[in-house]
């Protein structure tokens, strides 16, 4: 996320800028608007663990498990069904700024266009075969 990417250089701190790529509007959001006063005005380091805590990121690895943990997220999204996932990211993206009325019409549509995917047939074929899909990722 934008946001997650700049926190360690809010602001142009020290130099007297305001950096113009949108942490000022993102940054309140997402953690409130004490925590990025706070992290805006003091430029203090962010440990990955408080950035957890926060909701900032999903989770806080420590470096002796960062490449087992990061192999095992390859492995994960290497067998999954990526049509889907790309439109599961797609209704979360759009969640933020959507009404309940516009977003529950967004998900019927992109639940309609996951069920035409051949990844959604495979998905069902497996489930009463009672085996693991093998997704290909088409549409």
């Amino acid at each position: 996320m934008h946001c997650v990417e700049h926190i360690a250089k809010l602001f142009g701190h020290g130099i007297e800028l305001l950096r113009p790529d949108g942490d000022a509007a993102c940054l309140p959001r997402l953690v409130g608007q004490a925590r990025a006063r706070g992290l805006a005005l003091l430029a203090e380091p962010l440990s990955a663990e408080k950035a957890e805590a926060w909701g900032l990121i999903w989770r806080a690895v420590d470096d002796d498990a960062l490449m087992a943990e990061a192999e095992k997220l390859c492995a994960h999204f290497a067998s999954a069904p990526t049509v889907g996932l790309g439109l599961i990211k797609r209704a979360l993206d759009a969640a933020e700024n959507n009404d309940l009325s516009t977003q529950l019409d967004l998900e019927r549509d992109l639940q309609r266009e996951a069920g035409l995917s051949p990844d959604y047939q495979e998905g069902l074929r497996a489930f009463f075969e009672k085996r693991k899909p093998v997704f290909t990722g088409r549409r």
